[in-house]
């Protein structure tokens, strides 16, 4: 199966709206939270800061850069029009925010008219990123950021043995949701080819906490994948996300990704 995300606009709204769902659980987990404040906060912005969130999902993180980073102004664009909807029942209260259905690898935005632009887990959905990278390039003015934060999903796992089956599950999730397998491995100098002066990559090692709501979504996702295509039946689809459970309220359950931020800069005419 395709990863989802990257054809998200022309999927039925039904798997749109799941979807969105997943994407509100990550959003508003407490560790997920502190990332993405971690990373956003060591871009420079000027007084009165125009920014654009690229695959802005519900929209939290553009609300971010109202609410937290002081931008004056801030555009969440995403190609989903129920992620659109979603972030506009949720923050179309806050002042300078907008949201929009767009397309990050061709915006239509003006050139140089931004001082930030985000891809926050994003990147790796998006079939030739360099083209929305190149797109950040030529909207941002001169002395501007991207910023840049993604999983490296070969690192996911549930694992707490050998051959977990559990394990297999978070595989068939990946396999299935992410389009670019190794985009944070290679982040640096794509962004370097499109013109931009990358800084140092960090890595946020993400463990899953309390009652996992972001891991019970991928084991789950994983599950119905499986119990779609075949390879098993509902029962054990259920099952498996039974066991979820069972580990979470026996304190046993492990989820481990680790994710990558890079920040880089448009160098200043």
């Amino acid at each position: 199966m395709p990863d989802p995300y990257a054809t998200i606009a022309r999927i039925d709204a039904a798997m749109q709206t799941a979807l969105a769902d997943a994407i509100e659980t990550r959003a508003t987990e407490p560790a997920q939270i502190a990332m993405r404040h971690a990373y956003l906060a060591e871009a420079p912005l000027p007084d009165n800061a125009r920014a654009a969130d690229f695959g802005s999902g519900t929209g939290h993180l553009a609300r971010d850069l109202i609410e937290v980073f002081g931008c004056a102004e801030a555009l969440g664009l995403d190609p989903s029009p129920v992620m659109v909807d979603r972030a506009r029942s949720l923050h179309g209260d806050v002042p300078g925010l907008r949201f929009a259905e767009g397309d990050a690898r061709d915006t239509g935005l003006p050139d140089a008219s931004l001082d930030l632009v985000v891809f926050h887990t994003v990147l790796c959905h998006v079939p030739e990123p360099e083209r929305a990278v190149a797109e950040a390039f030529r909207v941002l003015r001169p002395g501007g950021t991207i910023a840049v934060l993604d999983g490296d999903y070969d690192t996911a796992t549930v694992a707490i043995r050998d051959n977990d089956p559990l394990e297999a599950l978070v595989r068939g999730f990946v396999a299935s949701h992410v389009h670019d397998l190794w985009l944070t491995r290679r982040l640096a100098p794509l962004l370097a080819e499109a013109g931009f002066t990358p800084g140092q990559p960090r890595a946020h090692p993400y463990m899953a906490e309390g009652d996992a709501p972001y891991f019970r979504t991928i084991v789950g996702r994983g599950a119905d994948q499986l119990a779609a295509s075949g390879g098993i039946g509902p029962e054990a689809a259920e099952a498996f996300k039974a066991e979820t459970r069972r580990r979470i309220g026996e304190g046993r359950f492990f989820g481990f990704i680790s994710f990558v931020s890079l920040l880089a800069t448009k160098p200043a005419a």
